[in-house]
């Protein structure tokens, strides 16, 4: 698949991305035992989804700061978002879980913030130029 020049604009939104990813990462997994009473998640499901999200904000980080990106890897952050978001509606509606009304509206938020960043990730991607697009162009 084609690489692109990212936008200034694609490189804030996965800047943003990484900087919740590493937050929300670092809150759930340090903060699972006191979060879990008040959620109504278990510690170690909170645990376990703040020590996914670190790894995350690190590579997001990395396509922040790097002025070419492979298309293919912008798909992908968009596509792990959108999971991320489906997977959050589905922890409230499959009853897998007994969170309370904090943790419903925990849920909630966080998805509707990984939701508004994908948007905006999708709006840099548009904003983005294919490599040597400039060029072609100009031809």
């Amino acid at each position: 698949m084609s690489s692109i020049r990212s936008s200034r604009f694609l490189r804030n939104a996965l800047a943003l991305d990484a900087a919740a990813c590493a937050t929300t990462g670092l809150l759930l997994a340090l903060g699972a035992g006191p979060l879990s009473g008040l959620l109504g998640f278990p510690a170690s499901f909170l645990m376990g989804a703040g020590l996914v999200l670190l790894p995350c904000a690190a590579l997001l980080a990395v396509f922040a700061g790097r002025e070419a990106l492979s298309r293919l890897a912008v798909y992908a952050v968009i596509g792990v978002n959108i999971l991320w978001v489906a997977d959050s509606i589905l922890i409230l509606v499959a009853g897998w879980f007994a969170p309370t009304g904090l943790g419903i509206a925990f849920v909630l938020a966080q998805a509707a913030a990984v939701a508004a960043i994908t948007e905006l990730e999708v709006i840099g991607l548009k904003r983005s130029l294919p490599v040597g697009g400039a060029a072609r162009a100009a031809l």
